[in-house]
């Protein structure tokens, strides 16, 4: 009669021990989301904000590759007086347009005077005036260095949004790892906690009956080594929670770069399963799997690869001949329109041939190594990436089956226990069979914790492998 009398206040302080333990946990403890914890890291985390320069490096660069066609305005005045004499004085102020293909738009003003002038600088009294034209028919027709400038600032803008995307990932995933730890830490201290309860419990229990000489004093021995052993895994996984939590830290922080430390209150949410998926867009993952052309890593490669194309045409294009023309109307009344006629004009030609070219074809021939081995990182890169993809979707699905495997052997532990008790409790086992049944409980309990881990870290690797955007 007093085995089932004590039974019944052993169920019912363990009864009220959990309800007041989860009671107390919702009311002072504040739950730190998954989705929320990403957030504020894409939002306000410095690296973050650094990638976004990145961009910003890439439109400058765009706006300074642009600026090799802005119209120019060149002014070249010369005058030199010595004994009383003006020897010359001469203006020469130049328009300049640059076009695309290598045409440029000029319109110039002369004027010059002076004792000692150089014959070729005579001018009219009013100035002269040239409106031409000069190009290139050889090396520079097809392609510059200024219309390579445009095309590769053009390539790079976009290639370093690619990098944008993948750097801000990356601190993304490495923040995920890092909440997972936290949950994993967290976990592991509520299972030891829950246990250490139980062991106290059973020697509250296991004293009384000591003293009242229905059990041996030995059990009431072993009872205590069992509750101050589970004190000491405690204490070891409060140790380790306090590291995960601070090393959650350094990925918290607020607007104006304030790092944020976590308070104690501060939880993980045990539920992090249900909006995992959701927050890492796994759905979307599993789409783009087959899809791999639109991966910004591939991406990042591809506007590579064409910048260095652009670099080889240009190495190309300078084998030809330089062959410079220009040709300038000139005329002394430009606002009357057909001042300007074919009798009136400057023209030349420049023209330059490397012998042997070795220069030349030594730089186009480098192009090509660039070009083709930023093709084998493609190729290897995109395999690569494949068959990690794989590799990932197939641990994933072991998992799966692993966790409804460990659940199982979980629930099966869980009724050993609760039947080594009610046998105890009858006196038909002894206290070493119930602390043997539940210590096996809490090792599958702690091996499913480290199981969810693992599986909530592959999550995070495909996520991170793929470099989706979060679907926050």
């Amino acid at each position: 009669m007093s085995m089932t009398k004590n039974k019944l206040v052993f169920t019912i302080f363990c009864i009220l021990f959990i309800s007041n333990t989860l009671w107390s946990q919702s009311l002072d403890n504040t739950v730190l989301r998954f989705d929320e914890y990403l957030g504020y890291v894409k939002r306000y985390h410095p690296i973050v904000k650094q990638a976004e320069l990145i961009v910003d490096e890439g439109q400058a660069k765009l706006m300074k590759a642009r600026g090799g066609f802005d119209p120019k305005v060149e002014v070249d005045y010369d005058r030199k007086i010595f004994s009383g004499y003006e020897y010359y004085d001469k203006l020469n102020a130049t328009f300049k347009i640059p076009t695309w293909y290598g045409i440029e738009l000029k319109g110039t003003f002369e004027e010059s005077d002076g004792v000692y002038l150089n014959p070729e600088n005579n001018l009219p009294d009013k100035g002269l005036y040239s409106a031409g034209v000069s190009f290139s028919v050889g090396e520079g027709l097809w392609i510059n260095q200024r219309m390579a400038s445009l095309k590769q600032a053009k390539l790079f803008r976009e290639q370093v949004k690619a990098d944008r995307d993948i750097l801000v990932n990356t601190i993304l995933y490495e923040a995920a790892l890092v909440y997972f730890n936290w949950l994993k830490a967290y976990n592991e201290t509520l299972i030891y906690q829950d246990f250490l309860g139980n062991a106290q419990m059973r020697f509250k229990g296991v004293k009384q009956n000591v003293e009242a000489g229905e059990m041996a004093a030995i059990d009431s021995i072993e009872a205590r080594i069992v509750v101050n052993d589970r004190k000491l895994n405690l204490e070891k996984s409060r140790v380790e929670l306090m590291k995960a939590k601070l090393e959650l830290s350094n990925f918290l922080w607020l607007n104006n770069n304030i790092p944020v430390e976590l308070q104690d209150i501060v939880i993980p949410d045990v539920e992090s399963e249900l909006v995992i998926d959701t927050t890492l867009n796994i759905d979307a993952l599993l789409l783009v799997t087959n899809n791999l052309d639109t991966h910004p890593k591939l991406k990042s490669l591809d506007y590579k690869y064409e910048s260095l194309d652009i670099e080889r045409r240009l190495k190309a294009n300078q084998l030809l001949p330089t062959i410079d023309l220009q040709y300038n109307f000139l005329t002394t009344t430009p606002d009357i329109a057909n001042s300007f006629n074919a009798d009136n004009y400057k023209s030349g030609v420049n023209i330059s041939v490397p012998l042997f070219l070795r220069k030349e074809r030594g730089e186009l021939k480098l192009a090509k190594v660039k070009l083709q081995d930023t093709d084998y990182e493609r190729i290897s890169t995109k395999l690569t990436l494949k068959n990690k993809i794989i590799a990932i979707q197939n641990e994933l699905q072991s998992f799966e089956l692993q966790n409804e495997l460990t659940e199982n052997v979980i629930t099966d532990y869980e009724q050993l226990v609760s039947a080594e008790e009610r046998r105890f409790f009858v006196g038909e086992s002894s206290l070493f069979l119930v602390n043997s049944r539940e210590s096996k409980l809490i090792d599958s309990k702690l091996k499913a914790v480290e199981l969810q881990n693992k599986f909530f870290k592959t999550k995070a690797l495909l996520f991170n492998n793929l470099v989706i955007t979060p679907g926050f």
